[in-house]
């Protein structure tokens, strides 16, 4: 009679339990799903990386190329992602000008959070320069040096150089570019270069950096040569976006919770004021295998409850989100639940918007002459062969 009660006992806490979380477990799997392909994609603990920094020429004349890199950044983050299997990104970024001007380096450290990257990003503007060559010597150290790479020799590392203007070879108190990239080779780094616009000095000392690091050298317009196509889908997977983001629940300790902050408020800032198709771009890539670190960020509670890693009776009050603070635990499971089948709700929607909106950009790219020249295609060419050798196969081209 005893195990015939701890028998149905146990079966209803069992259906209790199942009833409570089933939101919960349909957005873990919404979120390791990519929105163009129907396969699910798991997140073991141990994904291959990729790590870019960009060293990017901020001075007047880079305008165009400064403002494609804003539009652009997330379908490169895209395009990565789309690898098998799918890798851990983080990118930085070193901006540059010259000695004289407002800053002659400013180093933004490879993270996987690339919603505060973008939000750094959006703040800078070309200006300084004009006098022919740049600091491009001290922003390669700068890249090689300051950036906090891996010591994952699996890791595939790599930079892309983008200016216009050749470097300052004049200087006495710097470190020239060939010392500097050999100790990129030895770290196992690839230094690609994007040369934007056509100055002969230029393409003589973009391809001799490309050849001392066995990396690749392509030319683009002066504005970047970049496909923008907007499409009929952007402006509601950016406003289903913006109430993805809400669905976040963050926990931990003060310092914890101030870092978090952090990331909603660039992500506030980009819903602000990135362009719609930006701001799908971003949508697009966060609903990726790779993306969901972006999207989720640390110590989010509804995600760590689904996948086990955390027991919400575990969690100090005080280090709950606010709104679960003044909660029974009861409120707080069911809370969790509503807000897991809205976040479900919501991914479901956007990756069917998402699939639609990669079959209007295939369509129209097909239509486009030269889009091999392009900057989105010159720098998934790049990675394609250079990311092979780290095991990550890359097909179907770029994302747009």
């Amino acid at each position: 009679m005893k195990t015939r009660i701890l028998g149905l006992a146990l079966f209803i806490l069992t259906a209790a339990t199942v009833a409570v979380y089933p939101a919960i477990n349909n957005s873990r799997a919404a979120l390791a799903t990519t929105p163009t392909d129907p396969a699910t994609h798991t997140l073991p603990d141990s994904r291959p990386r990729v790590e870019l920094v960009f060293v990017l020429d901020t001075t007047g004349s880079m305008g165009g190329l400064i403002q494609a890199a804003k539009e652009k950044i997330w379908s490169i983050a895209t395009t990565m992602a789309s690898a098998q299997p799918a890798p851990e990104i983080s990118i930085g970024l070193v901006a540059y000008r010259d000695r004289g001007d407002a800053y002659v380096t400013r180093v933004i450290d490879l993270s996987a959070d690339l919603d505060t990257l973008y939000a750094k990003l959006m703040d800078f503007r070309a200006d300084g320069g004009g006098d022919g060559p740049e600091a491009v010597n001290e922003a390669l150290y700068d890249a090689i040096h300051s950036i906090s790479w891996s010591q994952d020799p699996q890791s595939y590392q790599v930079v892309f150089l983008v200016g216009d203007a050749p470097p300052h070879m004049d200087y006495q108190d710097d470190v020239k570019y060939p010392q500097t990239l050999a100790v990129a080779r030895e770290k196992g780094i690839v230094v690609n270069t994007i040369q934007c616009g056509d100055n002969p000095a230029t393409l003589r000392q973009w391809q001799h950096i490309a050849q001392l690091n066995h990396g690749q050298y392509f030319q683009v317009g002066q504005a970047g040569s970049a496909v923008a196509i907007a499409t009929p889908f952007d402006a509601d997977i950016a406003t289903l976006s913006k109430e993805l983001d809400q669905t976040r629940l963050y926990y931990g300790s003060k310092k914890e919770k101030e870092k978090q902050q952090r990331k909603l408020e660039a992500s506030d800032k980009l819903h602000a004021h990135a362009s719609t198709e930006s701001r799908a771009r971003r949508a697009t890539f966060n609903a990726s295998a790779s993306g969901a670190t972006n999207f989720l960020g640390e110590n989010e509670l509804v995600d760590d409850v689904a996948s086990g890693r955390v027991d919400l009776a575990d969690i100090d009050r005080e280090a709950l989100p606010a709104p679960l603070q003044a909660m029974s635990p009861q409120q707080q499971k069911i809370l969790i639940a509503k807000t897991a089948a809205k976040r479900d709700e919501l991914q479901q929607h956007i990756k069917a918007l998402a699939g639609q909106r990669k079959s209007f950009l295939d369509e129209r790219v097909k239509s486009i002459g030269g889009v091999e020249q392009s900057l989105d295609y010159q720098i998934y060419s790049a990675i394609r062969e250079q990311a092979e050798n780290k095991g990550l196969v890359y097909e179907g081209g770029p994302e747009y």
